[in-house]
């Protein structure tokens, strides 16, 4: 005659496919939300690439034709580099407020969607 599971141990094996099912799920959730990070950063990187190649052209185009008005080509380099320059302090200083926040709310955010 076979011994039929008593109370116990059906709850025990209840419970141990419950914790399973919720690990599994927990690493499901979290494989999700780190492609979800890594492909936004991947695709807001390559959006940076393009818009840095496109100032690059934009900036040497100008700095020419600064230094033409001016008579010599250094000089729309000096005046572009100095811009750059400021604008790079500006950002240095607001780092913390523009950059390292809007970064930390967005991989909160996808963490916790």
């Amino acid at each position: 005659m076979q011994d039929e599971p008593s109370d116990i141990e059906e709850l025990f094996s209840h419970t141990r496919e419950f914790v399973e099912s919720k690990a599994e799920l927990w690493k499901l959730k979290t494989v999700d939300s780190l492609s979800d990070i890594v492909s936004t950063l991947a695709s807001r990187l390559g959006i940076i690439l393009i818009l840095s190649i496109f100032l690059f052209i934009i900036s040497t185009g100008a700095a020419l034709l600064i230094g033409e008005w001016l008579g010599k080509n250094f000089y729309g380099f000096f005046i572009i580099g100095s811009l750059y320059g400021i604008a790079g302090i500006i950002c240095y200083i607001n780092r913390n407020r523009w950059m390292k926040t809007s970064v930390c709310n967005m991989i909160i955010r996808e963490l916790l969607k």
